[in-house]
C-alpha cells in the first residue's frame, strides 16, 4: 500500500485537533484499484478522544435520524454551521475531518478512474466510518458513494438509533450486496455500548461478524449479549477473561513468534480478571480473528445466508 495523507483534524467543541485518519492506495495512480481511508481510534491516555466516546447527547438529523453527538463534533460538525455540504477556503480555518478526507477521496477518485474505496476504523475510528458515508450521503455525493466497496469496522460503539440504521442501511447497500460490516470480538464491551434500551435508545445496524474467544466466526445480526451486564453470564465473563489470559501466555509458541503478546497486553489480560470487557477490545484479538479465525466474506448476497 502507498501512503498517501495523514489528516489531523479540529473538533470545533473541544476546540482541539483530536481527530486522525489516514488515507492509503494499493498501487501507482494508473492502476490503482483500491483506495483505503482508516480513522484511528480513541488512544489510551487523550482525553478529548475519551471526551468524544462519553458524549452521549443526540444530534437530531431530519430524515436521516439521531446520531451520538460526541461522534459527529469529532467527525466535524460546527458550531456555527452544523452540516454544510461546502466549507470554502479561510485562511488560518483548521481542518475538519469529514471535508478534509472527502476533498481528498473526491481528488483521488477522479485520478485514479478504475480504483474503488473502502473505509475502515477500530473502535472509535470505527464509529466516524460508518458515519463518514452516511454524511456523504446527507450531501448527495452519489458519485462517491458508487465507488464504496465496503465500510469494515472493528469493535465499533453503536452510533445512532433505529431511524438511522435505517437510513446508513439504504445508502450502505448496493443492490442485495451488503457493504456495512462491523466486526465484534467476543466480550469486547465497546461495540455493546451505549445501551440499546428504552431509555438511551442506541441501536446496531448492519451485518455483525462476531468471533468467540477460540476465533471461530459466525454471521449475526447482534454479538451476543448486546448490553454486556447481564448477572447470567458474569461466570463465562470471569472464565473467559481467565482462558484468554492463559492462551496470551502461549500463543506464541503455538501459533508462532509473530502471534507473542508483549508486557503491556498481558497487563491488560490480568486487569481483565477484575473488567472482564476491557482486554478483548485490543486490536491484537481483532487482528487474529482475521488471521486465525475461519473467514467469513464479505462479498455475499443477503438471500445466500441465515443470520443468527
Amino acid at each position: 500500500m502507498e501512503f498517501l495523507e495523514y489528516f489531523n483534524c479540529w473538533n470545533d467543541f473541544q476546540e482541539d485537533f483530536s481527530t486522525q485518519a489516514f488515507m492509503m492506495r494499493d498501487g501507482s495512480i494508473d492502476d490503482a484499484e483500491l483506495i483505503v481511508v482508516a480513522f484511528r481510534g480513541t488512544e489510551p491516555f487523550d482525553s478529548a478522544q475519551w471526551c468524544a466516546d462519553l458524549d452521549f447527547s443526540w444530534y437530531q438529523i431530519p430524515g436521516v435520524g439521531k446520531v451520538h453527538g460526541g461522534f459527529m463534533k469529532a467527525l466535524g460538525l460546527q458550531k456555527a454551521g452544523g452540516w454544510p455540504s461546502e466549507v470554502g477556503p479561510a485562511a488560518g480555518r483548521p481542518p475538519y475531518a469529514y471535508y478534509a478526507v472527502r476533498e481528498r477521496l473526491r481528488e483521488e477518485l477522479q485520478r485514479s478512474e478504475g480504483a474503488r474505496f473502502v473505509v475502515t476504523g477500530h473502535s472509535l475510528g470505527g464509529a466516524l466510518a460508518v458515519l463518514f458515508p452516511v454524511v456523504l450521503a446527507m450531501h448527495g455525493e452519489k458519485a462517491v458513494l458508487e465507488r464504496l466497496e465496503g465500510v469494515y469496522t472493528f469493535g465499533q460503539p453503536r452510533v445512532g438509533d433505529a431511524e438511522l440504521g435505517e437510513y446508513a442501511e439504504r445508502h450502505l447497500s448496493e443492490g442485495r450486496r451488503r457493504r456495512y460490516f462491523r466486526y465484534v470480538y467476543s466480550g469486547d464491551v465497546v461495540p455493546r455500548l451505549p445501551y440499546d434500551d428504552s431509555t438511551l435508545l442506541f441501536k446496531h445496524f448492519g451485518t455483525c461478524l462476531y468471533y468467540d474467544s477460540f476465533y471461530r466466526g459466525t454471521v449475526k445480526n447482534e454479538e451476543p449479549n448486546k448490553n454486556y451486564f447481564s448477572f447470567w453470564i458474569l461466570i463465562p465473563k470471569y472464565e473467559n477473561a481467565f482462558w484468554e489470559l492463559v492462551r496470551g501466555l502461549l500463543i506464541g509458541y503455538v501459533k508462532g513468534p509473530e502471534y507473542r503478546e508483549g508486557w503491556a497486553l498481558r497487563a491488560l489480560r490480568l486487569f481483565g480478571l477484575i473488567i472482564p470487557g476491557l482486554p478483548p477490545h485490543s486490536p491484537q484479538d481483532y487482528v487474529n480473528s482475521i488471521r486465525l479465525g475461519n473467514y467469513l466474506s464479505p462479498d455475499y448476497d443477503a438471500k445466500d445466508f441465515k443470520l443468527s
